[in-house]
């Protein structure tokens, strides 16, 4: 029967490659100009108001329709039935 391999040692490599590798990267040293900074910030508040109205937007959602059922009569009297139905369809 074989026996399986434990991943232990497979993790323990892996995070300690990861933690070297980021250990010894050097900084960037850009440099983000006040047009781009602030096209990333209009467009992450841009972002921002979008998930916020569609959160609203769910959360409203069953007190409008509780507020339009509350508004319409309670007992709406069924429309009236044709007296006579015909075969031509442009006529009904």
């Amino acid at each position: 029967m074989m026996q399986e391999r434990s991943r232990v040692p497979a993790i323990g490599v892996t995070a300690t490659t990861l933690l070297l590798a980021l250990g010894w990267t050097a900084p960037a040293l850009a440099y983000i100009g006040p047009g781009a900074g602030l096209s990333l910030l209009g467009a992450l508040w841009g972002v921002l108001a979008a998930v916020l109205a569609a959160l609203l937007f769910l959360l409203f959602w069953p007190l409008r329709r509780l507020l339009r059922r509350r508004r319409q009569p309670a007992a709406a009297a069924p429309r009236p039935l044709p007296a006579e139905r015909t075969e031509d369809p442009r006529l009904d």
